[in-house]
């Protein structure tokens, strides 16, 4: 997709008015990038069968912390009936922004706990060769031992669940994050999986982090995880979205044991009293974008209205989402996509798919901050508080298609951007 960024000249406009040049444009280079916090993990993926998970005390779908003890039995279990199939660098927050860099061609930061001596074929070397060379890793704290492991146990129905084993990836100490870099971001992502246990180093590293976005006006993400995050620590993080999130991306399960809501568009609905906006991803029926958009910049759809559980919910899906607080006459807006082409033939796991269309949401934030700074006087900006480059209905298209690259795969990480030939065809759908 043509964002402005790194990109040729002629794709820094891509709008219907031809009139418009490049006069208007700052000549002056804006860095643009976006950061987050991570527990550094290498992701292996073994197939097993329902009893295996059953027998190995793991919950399915969720995810489960690993002693020492159980990882020994876990490890032993995957020789004698599993079966690995891989071993690639992991984490939410990780996955997340070598998708963006990948997919916008652009820089993203890293935070988190790195081994101090790092030794061909050792996990931290895995991660860094399985991590794009455009997302920067020179801000991680160093330290004795390894990082950690993440075991995505894969069932013959195509569900993941999750065992960890976190060794040194929690204790990032606050003294490393580096504020200006913080503040001076398009966006601070952060997974709910750092606000499981409020003893450990990164705990305090994220509420630090949070704070300094807040205080900048950085959109604070929040990628769930897991709803057994929300069993374990409800209070917690619903004092933490309260706080600090201004987008939160969670998939149907998790946003029903959040707000107690089985409906996608009613849980997006209620999530929306705390947030900005929220991405709501829903296995195979795709995905919601809910959000708000000051009633005088609504834009009602060419498309065919929609009814679900909300009457006629697309009706204002061509417009771009904003900040709630940066206007009084608003509205709640949502989207829907069906999945990319009715989704892949065949789906080896889910795993990461999450994270991709949270990326391609990043990317076209990160594209308006720097569309603004080049252009400040076109009339995309000269409302305050606006989100995103594009509207609800073009993040859904573009979250669902980067979502998609992920599920035709046996990777939760992309290893390249989007082919040109389909690129072209998101450009179709630019002004909507």
């Amino acid at each position: 997709m043509k964002f402005p960024g790194k990109r040729k000249q002629k794709h820094y406009f891509p709008v219907s008015e031809k009139k418009k040049s490049f006069t208007d444009a700052k000549n002056t280079e804006k860095k643009i990038y976006i950061t987050g916090i991570d527990q550094l993990l290498i992701d292996t993926e073994v197939l097993v069968s329902e009893e295996f998970l059953e027998k190995n005390q793991l919950i399915k779908r969720q995810s489960v912390v690993l002693s020492e003890e159980h990882l020994k039995k876990i490890r032993k279990a995957i020789d004698q009936e599993g079966e690995i199939i891989g071993s690639y660098a992991g984490g939410t927050v990780g996955n997340t922004l070598h998708n963006y860099s990948l997919i916008a061609d652009d820089d993203s930061v890293l935070f988190g706990v790195i081994s101090e001596n790092i030794r061909l074929g050792e996990p931290a070397f895995q991660y860094i060769r399985g991590t794009s060379s455009n997302v920067e890793l020179s801000y991680l704290q160093a330290l004795p031992g390894e990082i950690g492991q993440i075991f995505c146990f894969i069932t013959p129905d195509g569900e993941r669940s999750f065992g960890i084993n976190n060794n040194n990836s929690n204790q990032l100490a606050p003294s490393f994050i580096k504020e200006e870099i913080i503040s001076n971001s398009c966006a601070f992502v952060v997974s709910g999986f750092l606000l499981r246990d409020q003893s450990t180093p990164i705990f305090a590293a994220v509420q630090k982090a949070a704070k300094v976005a807040k205080e900048n006006k950085v959109p604070v993400v929040l990628s769930l995880g897991a709803a057994i995050i929300v069993e374990e620590q409800r209070e917690l993080i619903e004092e933490f979205i309260e706080e600090y999130v201004n987008i939160l991306a969670l998939n149907q399960e998790e946003a029903e044991s959040l707000t107690g809501i089985k409906d996608p568009l009613l849980a997006g609905q209620k999530i929306l009293q705390t947030t900005d906006l929220t991405l709501i991803t829903d296995g195979a029926k795709g995905l919601y974008l809910c959000g708000y958009v000051d009633s005088e910049l609504a834009r009602q759809t060419k498309a065919v209205l929609h009814s679900k559980s909300i009457s006629e919910y697309n009706k204002y899906e061509y417009s771009r989402p904003m900040f709630k607080n940066e206007h009084s006459k608003q509205l709640q807006i949502f989207s829907h996509i069906n999945p990319y082409q009715g989704g892949p033939g065949l789906i080896q796991n889910t795993n990461g798919a999450g994270d991709a269309a949270l990326s391609a949401l990043l990317h076209d934030l990160a594209a308006n901050v720097y569309h603004k700074f080049l252009v400040p006087n076109s009339p995309k900006h000269l409302k305050e508080g606006i989100l995103t480059y594009s509207s609800m209905s073009q993040i859904c298209r573009y979250a669902n298609r980067v979502s998609y690259a992920i599920l035709k795969k046996n990777s939760a990480r992309l290893d390249k951007a989007l082919p040109e030939k389909e690129e072209s065809l998101l450009e179709a759908y630019w002004d909507t």
